[in-house]
């Protein structure tokens, strides 16, 4: 659905929606009526504000000739195409061409369903080096290629990614070379599904098409229309190369522009244990969700990281320094000593309170009474100690897990607690925040409160990475 249409279906004013993604009005009245083309951070504000109704792909420029210029701009990626075993791998020629064209450099994977559609020889021929088709190829695994191969990429491209494949990344397979490249990449993938519409639709690619979304993949595509069956047509066809190469872009160019280059970065996640006895603790249904994600994006724009996190069920990101702590105090010791940095975001939640007195031995029942008392007394506060104190970070961004009054409650710990950014989010057990995958948040700065909409949390992650880069950005060129 185009712009225009959707502020007329919706009853929005040009005006209003400006005012809602920040923008100006006449901003919003020279796309809607196809006059101009967003940035992609415009766009993925506009993707936002309208629940994915309004796409980057509806502000590309149509063109009926098969030469055009596409104008996703992807020169000096690094990208890594997977071409699965469906009928749409002939448009992956196209994207190939496409690619190198923007001076983006190109590897490729065929896997063997793959190689009955397009063969290694005319892929080698247009990408200019020979493709990768074999897990155990003696001339690359000597020394583990398929592991180099998943890391030095700025995005993993999968087009056609076919309902198997879906079903197999969704699932953990690593049973061949692109399965396995897919779990070991700490690159952004990109999935453009193609297959019958009847597939697609089916509950089980549904499930997994979520799945691969909650862990941090983009889809791009399906499209509807006619498929190679005679007559057959509906939800299924893949994604047009254009909108691909868009797709690559605002996935990838954020991360692949390497944002944070040379900064040392300090993030904090998870709970927080405070000991009771040798069997009991106080904790909080913080999963790390959040943090992690927030690590492994700072990661992929070039950020040297250091993670400290609390006891959490979810693997280290990869291409992290992660440190492990159970209190409050050791959390503290390790932030300090991980000092200095240049930005620090503390994601985790921290409890509040810890028992006065350590217990050596298990706290039993007593027959005699039904109560039992705890005296417990404040943990360290360890956003307000490193903000304030003498080693402080350059930028420091703290987070706020609040029930009610939200805005309010962020605003005053903003400024009590020293830090230039609060990240708040209402974490009210019905909203299935913590311990959940998606998150809706509120940056508190300085100048304003911007109310983000709900997003996984891979997606606000690398919305904060972004916003922190063009904050330092911005300040660099006005110093």
């Amino acid at each position: 659905m185009k712009l225009a249409s959707w502020l007329k279906s919706n009853g929005i004013s040009a005006r209003d929606f400006a005012a809602r993604i920040g923008t100006t009005e006449a901003t919003i009245s020279r796309l809607k009526n196809a006059r101009a083309q967003p940035s992609f951070e415009l766009a993925e504000k506009i993707l936002e504000a309208t629940a994915g109704a309004v796409t980057p792909n509806d502000f590309l420029k149509r063109t009926s000739s098969a030469d055009a210029t596409p104008s996703g701009d992807t020169s000096g990626l690094r990208v890594l195409l997977i071409i699965a075993g469906g009928i749409a791998a002939y448009k992956s020629l196209d994207l190939i061409r496409r690619l190198r064209e923007r001076d983006t450099q190109v590897r490729v994977v065929i896997t063997r369903a793959g190689q009955a559609f397009v063969t290694p020889l005319s892929v080698g021929a247009i990408a200019g080096t020979a493709p990768y088709t074999d897990l155990f190829d003696p001339r690359t695994e000597f020394d583990v290629g398929h592991i180099r191969l998943a890391r030095d990429n700025d995005v993993v491209v999968v087009a056609p990614a076919t309902a198997d494949l879906m079903a197999k990344l969704a699932h953990g397979h690593a049973d061949d070379l692109a399965t396995a490249v897919l779990l070991a990449t700490n690159s952004p993938v990109l999935l453009a599904p193609a297959m019958n519409p009847q597939m697609w639709a089916h509950p089980a690619t549904q499930r997994n098409a979520q799945r691969l979304t909650d862990d941090g993949a983009v889809l791009v595509g399906p499209n509807e229309g006619e498929m190679a069956e005679v007559n057959e047509a509906g939800v299924g066809r893949m994604a047009e190369v254009p909108e691909i190469l868009a797709a690559v872009e605002r996935v990838a160019k954020p991360f692949g522009s390497k944002v944070l280059a040379g900064k040392h970065v300090i993030i904090t996640s998870g709970p927080t244990h405070e000991p009771i006895d040798p069997v009991r603790y106080i904790a909080n249904r913080s999963s790390g969700k959040q943090g992690h994600a927030i690590a492994q994006a700072a990661a992929r724009s070039g950020a040297r990281v250091t993670l400290v996190t609390g006891p959490v069920d979810i693997p280290d990101p990869s291409g992290v320094a992660t440190i492990h702590v159970e209190s409050a105090e050791d959390m503290l010791e390790a932030v300090t000593s991980a000092l200095p940095a240049d930005i620090a975001i503390f994601a985790a939640a921290v409890a509040d309170w810890r028992t006065q007195k350590k217990v050596a031995q298990k706290m039993k029942k007593q027959a005699d009474t039904k109560k039992m008392k705890l005296t417990l007394v404040q943990n360290p506060d360890i956003l307000k100690t490193v903000a304030k104190g003498s080693d402080r970070p350059e930028f420091v961004i703290g987070f706020a897990a609040e029930t009610e009054n939200v805005i309010k409650a962020a605003k005053a710990k903003r400024r009590a607690k020293g830090c230039d950014w609060l990240v708040a989010n209402d974490v009210g057990h019905a909203r299935g925040v913590m311990g959940g995958d998606v998150n809706a948040v509120h940056l508190v700065t300085e100048t304003g409160v911007e109310d983000w909409p709900e997003m996984g949390k891979h997606k606000v992650a690398e919305r904060l990475i972004r916003r922190i880069a063009d904050h330092l950005a911005t300040d660099k060129e006005t110093a």
